[in-house]
């Protein structure tokens, strides 16, 4: 099967106004996707992958990996068969992790793996002063030397030993240290541990290869070193953040969206907010259905986001533009970046009543009709909400850069139309 290359210079030309009806399915999580990945470096064996997305993130953490001598081939729509045996850590391709934060998790499995890497700072979406101090906290904690060596890291060690990590709910940090920790000499206790969905995938994914990890779900985690794991197939878990996009859509859109496939028990305070709101929903084995709204007009609601089981961080962007669609004054605070806000300054264009108190906290009054206009895709997550904003606006909405949403959303544009929308792409 050809590979999945993202478009470049592509713009999505929307037409609001429509009710979208129908079934929509939620891909596979990429934020679950691209640390499984890494962590097959661990196994020199062959692995498969099910329920993968095809997202021009996983295919850079892919291109990574070819360049490191690993095998990988699509066997199926989304299904991956990765084989790492041959691995090299000498021929890592330093361009490919550049362009994506999501390298960031290589550090733990080729320092595991090889003992030594040398990677430069990883890249990705623009959401303010990211550091990767707690990475190389956790991996100093667990027997790493590391050196700022010119624009890179280099990370050696004589073997990685138990020890105690404490990530400080950094989602990535955390798996950086589970995968160190697999295979390292003792024990090792992981405090404060991020517990988000895709990081107990993660922690699935190896005790199934062997791992033995304790706590897995809770902020304390126990791991005991192993010699080495094994080939296994795993599926990757619904995506989250796709079903909180999604029911975003469904809200505003006034039709019976039914979202097929997700994940119930990670959907708690995200389904809390929208009941919140007056929004109303059905819940039904893996479909979540959208229904038509009783009244004219949602309720403001106040948000914050947190670590899981709190409101994740990914998704309060699509609920900053639901705001706008609320009757009253809605309040979010997001505490993790100081730049998760871009996207208000275009829905202001659009005609939202909004104000930036500082980089944590926005204010946003309604109900405000939205007017389409011309803008740009700032990040991943920005991205696909000005799209749904696109879907509720007056006239025409031209949005550019449509391949940074290509990123986290799987064909999002033709899955709309699927369903009703007027949207199309233009490269």
């Amino acid at each position: 099967m050809p590979e999945s290359k993202p478009s470049q210079a592509s713009k999505l030309v929307i037409v609001g106004g429509n009710a979208l009806d129908g079934d929509i399915r939620v891909g596979g999580a990429k934020n679950a996707a691209t640390p499984i990945i890494a962590a097959t470096l661990l196994i020199k064996e062959p692995c498969v992958l099910k329920n993968v997305p095809r997202l021009s993130d996983v295919e850079r953490m892919l291109d990574i990996l070819r360049s490191l001598g690993a095998t990988v081939e699509w066997t199926g729509e989304h299904e991956l068969t990765i084989d790492t045996a041959k691995a090299d850590v000498g021929s890592i391709d330093a361009r490919a992790v550049k362009s994506m934060r999501s390298s960031i998790l290589l550090m733990g499995p080729l320092l595991a793996r090889f003992r030594e890497v040398e990677i430069p700072e990883p890249g990705g979406c623009n959401l303010g002063n990211r550091p990767i101090d707690d990475h190389l906290n956790v991996l100093q904690s667990l027997g790493a030397h590391v050196e700022h060596v010119g624009a890179n890291y280099r990370l050696t060690t004589t073997g990685l030993v138990g020890g105690d990590a404490e990530p400080v709910f950094s989602v990535t940090g955390t798996e950086n240290a589970i995968m160190a920790a697999v295979l390292a000499r003792g024990r090792s206790t992981i405090r404060i541990a991020a517990s988000e969905p895709h990081v107990q995938d993660l922690c699935t994914f190896l005790v199934s290869a062997g791992a033995r990890i304790r706590g897995i779900g809770t902020h304390d985690l126990i791991v005991d070193g192993v010699e080495k794991l094994h080939s296994v197939t795993h599926r990757i878990i619904p995506d989250q953040i796709e079903t909180a996009t999604f029911a975003v859509v469904g809200a505003l859109t006034k039709g019976t969206l039914h979202i097929v496939g997700v994940e119930r028990s990670h959907l708690d305070m995200i389904l809390r907010v929208m009941a919140r709101a007056g929004v109303r929903y059905e819940m039904k084995g893996d479909v979540l259905t959208m229904l038509k709204p009783a009244s004219a007009q949602l309720t403001a609601f106040k948000l914050q986001t947190l670590p899981y089981p709190g409101f994740p961080t990914d998704a309060q962007a699509p609920f900053g533009l639901m705001a706008t669609q609320c009757n009253g004054t809605s309040m979010i605070h997001d505490p993790l970046f100081d730049g998760r806000f871009g996207y208000v300054g275009e829905l202001q264009k659009m005609g939202a009543n909004a104000t930036v108190c500082d980089p944590h906290r926005v204010i946003i009054s309604g109900c405000t009709t939205l007017y389409g206009t011309e803008m740009r895709s700032l990040d991943l997550r920005a991205g696909a909400t000005l799209v749904i904003a696109g879907l509720i606006a007056r006239g025409e909405t031209v949005i550019h850069g449509a391949e940074i949403v290509d990123r986290g959303y799987e064909n999002l544009h033709g899955r709309l139309a699927a369903v009703g929308a007027d949207i199309a792409r233009v490269e």
